[in-house]
């Protein structure tokens, strides 16, 4: 026999039989604890609770039986034996309502005069046999999935979990339950009024084609702000402010991606180096906006805040995208603490692994939601939904999407989670932006996820940062990078637009940074360097981190705008990150996560160095010419064919000697490549079924480190060139810009982008610009 072990309040363990095969369940189920037992279950004040309905499940404040109002609770715990809703006046006293209705695996109650404002919270009971994944502890005041607003912060300390988390004998400490009470010590749901107020909301709706998205986090973005008031940085209400928005719409970006907002907790091994998680890949709370970036107050003030943020950027044609986290929560592995779905019903929540007493782990942050599991599903869609229909936001970017998209093992596209996401009349409706891979065996899925999604393109992002560091020998996949990735997403009714094109995101080098390491810098994370990824595709220039050499200076100068520049001009979503329009820096740190501090929160005074403030003209500059420009930002993928039979190919490729590239020219060695861009033969038709008729281009990138002479194209091309952009130039708009003739051969600088628009051959004959 072996046995289950219990940790009372006077710290002596109790001990109950248990058969030794892993898969049966106890002789002896443990004896039921009190969660305070410093205190007579009869001596606790007790609620009025009616039976209540078991749908929507959380905690809705409405009208219920005479009029009465109060709150409805439920909450799915298909396993659990009991559970007692839990009421906390302001001092902190409980107030236990235990709650009898059972439909459907949901445990329901109305309970009158319960108002917005109110915390609470459930003590779930059943069986404690972790052998079987079975993890109830009544002792742990555990947070409702639902909950729409948070109270308080977690602190982890031995009481908030389940298990005796410092027990002697550690291999089995996880199977030793801990009877002490953690309510004090754990934040608290929030009862929210449903006050939707969106009549004089008016969602951008801007087209994918059409969308320049820009990441940043609420925190950071705001935090060093002079012009937002101080009482508001770091707030929603401070990317609210009028300071905030003006930099977003001075770039012309069409949407803010927000680094995650749900609800979040710390993880227990940064609290322990004095850190805190910063950039919030921890959620609890999929209904909670994180009350800690919330300046008017966390006991349901914060709903209303964000709520108020999306309507300002919303006002200013700019969509809220929120980057989330539904692979797997902040209660960790399988010696995580006890916050929430562990208590509720740790089976029905997580994927366990071949012992039960783990998990399945595709996230590399310890546990996977099992979303092959109804009310997985339910969980994750009911938070989408609600984000979308009562907190306003346009959509999401999921991290690690392929985590969501396994079935039972393996990465599936005909996964439950894609297949309730393509059929839901709400979410198919708006941006979903896949991170398309996970940690596990066959989790690189980039450019096979189906139709309705877009996709994180890392294969842009390396092939730009090699092309631009000089590490590759063709530039036939530059090719690809260029015209929107056809190779990855030319399948299936996608568009070049399924490509979200990237150099750098919050998880890496940031731009800067990029052309200043050559490795990571990451001491200050406590992690002995062995954080953070070491395939950083950087180059510094000749200098490792900060330098006076004028000449490195100059040429990182030139190669953020080359950076830029190439991002800009390529076919699909262009993905910015907060900052980089500006040379913020990390310090040379490629794993941020647990940096709330000035390495991770923008730096504005920035913009008072004119090398910078030239690098965010630049960006706004080029952010315009793509608004301007269909021929940049196309629906369709270039097919290299003409649309008409006296028209010229939608895209065509040129060596440096002006010639056409042949196949053999494309596995030759090269680091030149010119893209012609027909904006006469765009096979697309505007609104009224007219042509679309724009500008052509030529766009010339060369990496070498040596000038080349390039041969600008002449016949049936153009017969002249006018100059738009040369990157080798401090100031790359040319004041001078007079026209080249055809045939001309031009000196492009080392390591540049030149821009040309055409003067077309057939504007005489041609329909007018639409």
């Amino acid at each position: 026999m072996s046995e289950t072990r219990e940790f009372g309040v006077a710290g002596q363990a109790e001990t109950v039989p248990r058969p030794a095969p892993a898969s049966a369940a106890p002789a002896v189920a443990p004896p039921r604890q009190r969660a305070a037992p410093d205190a007579a279950d009869g001596d606790r004040p007790t609620a009025t609770v009616w039976p209540g309905t078991p749908q929507p499940l959380g905690a809705r404040f409405r009208t219920g039986p005479d009029g009465r109002t109060g709150t409805n609770f439920a909450l799915w715990a298909a396993g659990a034996e009991s559970v007692e809703l839990c009421l906390f006046d302001a001092d902190g006293t409980e107030t236990r309502a235990p709650l009898t209705e059972l439909t459907h695996e949901v445990w329901h109650g109305f309970v009158p005069g319960v108002l917005p404002g109110q915390r609470y919270g459930y003590r779930v009971g059943g069986r404690w046999d972790p052998w079987t994944g079975a993890r109830w502890n009544p002792a742990k005041l555990l947070l409702d999935p639902y909950a729409r607003a948070v109270d308080g912060e977690f602190e982890l300390v031995p009481e908030v979990y389940g298990h005796v988390r410092d027990w002697p004998e550690t291999q089995v400490a996880d199977t030793v339950r801990d009877n002490r009470d953690s309510a004090p010590l754990v934040p608290k749901g929030v009862v929210v009024d449903d006050d939707d107020d969106w009549e004089d909301d008016r969602r951008p709706k801007t087209p994918w084609s059409d969308s320049v998205i820009y990441e940043l986090h609420v925190r950071g973005f705001t935090q060093r702000h002079p012009g937002i008031p101080p009482q508001l940085r770091g707030t929603y209400a401070g990317l609210a402010h009028p300071a905030a928005i003006e930099h977003l719409t001075g770039l012309g970006v069409t949407a803010v991606e927000l680094l995650p907002v749900h609800q979040f907790a710390h993880e227990d091994h940064l609290e322990r180096r004095g850190l805190r998680n910063y950039w919030g890949y921890n959620s609890i709370g999929y209904f909670a906006p994180h009350a800690a970036y919330s300046s008017s107050g966390t006991r349901g003030e914060q709903v209303g805040e964000f709520k108020r943020m999306v309507k300002a950027l919303h006002a200013a044609g700019i969509e809220v995208i929120l980057d989330v986290v539904y692979n797997h929560t902040a209660e960790g592995g399988q010696g995580g603490p006890t916050l929430s779905l562990r208590g509720i019903d740790n089976r029905g929540y997580y994927r366990l692994g071949a012992d039960p007493r783990g998990y399945a782990d595709y996230t590399g942050c310890g546990n996977t939601l099992s979303v092959v599991q109804p009310n997985v599903l339910r969980l994750i869609t009911d938070s989408l939904r609600y984000w979308v229909t009562e907190m306003g936001v346009d959509g999401f970017r999921f991290d690690l999407a392929a985590a969501l998209a396994r079935s039972m093992h393996d990465v599936d596209m005909l996964s439950p989670f894609l297949a309730v996401i393509a059929q839901d009349p709400v979410l198919r409706r708006v941006k979903l932006i896949a991170e398309p891979w996970d940690v596990g065996a066959g989790g690189y899925q980039v450019g096979a996820f189906p139709p309705l999604w877009t996709e994180w393109n890392d294969r842009f992002r390396d092939t730009v940062r090699d092309f631009w560091r000089g590490a590759t020998c063709d530039v036939r996949d530059l090719g690809y990078r260029l015209s929107g990735s056809s190779d990855l997403y030319d399948w299936g009714g996608r568009r070049p637009y399924a490509s979200v094109n990237y150099v750098t995101a919050h998880d890496g080098f940031t731009l800067r940074d990029l052309v200043s390491h050559n490795g990571k810098h990451n001491a200050a994370n406590g992690e002995d360097g062995r954080d953070g990824t070491d395939d950083n595709r950087s180059w510094n220039c000749g200098a490792e981190g900060e330098t006076d050499d004028p000449e490195v200076l100059a040429l990182r100068s030139r190669q953020l705008r080359n950076l830029m520049t190439t991002l800009l001009l390529s076919t699909g979503v262009p993905m910015l990150v907060a900052g980089d329009e500006m040379g913020r820096t990390q310090g040379g740190n490629n794993n941020a996560y647990c940096q709330d501090n000035e390495t991770s929160w923008v730096d504005w005074s920035l913009l008072d160095d004119p090398r910078w403030r030239g690098l965010r003209d630049l960006t706004a500059r080029l952010v315009a010419l793509r608004r301007a420009h269909p021929v940049l930002r196309r629906g369709g993928f270039f097919s290299g064919v003409a649309s008409a039979p006296e028209g010229l190919q939608d895209v065509a490729w040129f060596e440096p000697g002006g010639r056409e590239m042949t196949d053999a020219d494309w596995f030759a060695r090269s680091s030149t490549l010119g893209m012609f861009l027909s904006g006469r033969d765009i096979p697309q038709r505007d609104a009224r079924g007219e042509p679309v008729v724009d500008d052509s281009f030529l766009l010339v990138v060369h990496s070498g480190h040596l000038p080349v002479d390039f041969v600008l194209p002449g016949g049936r091309w153009a017969e002249g060139y006018e100059p738009v952009l040369d990157t080798a130039a401090e100031e790359p708009w040319p004041a001078d810009g007079g026209p080249v003739p055809a045939g001309q051969q031009v000196t492009v600088a080392a390591r540049s982008v030149r821009l040309y628009r055409v003067r077309d051959v057939r504007a005489a004959e041609s329909p007018g610009r639409r």
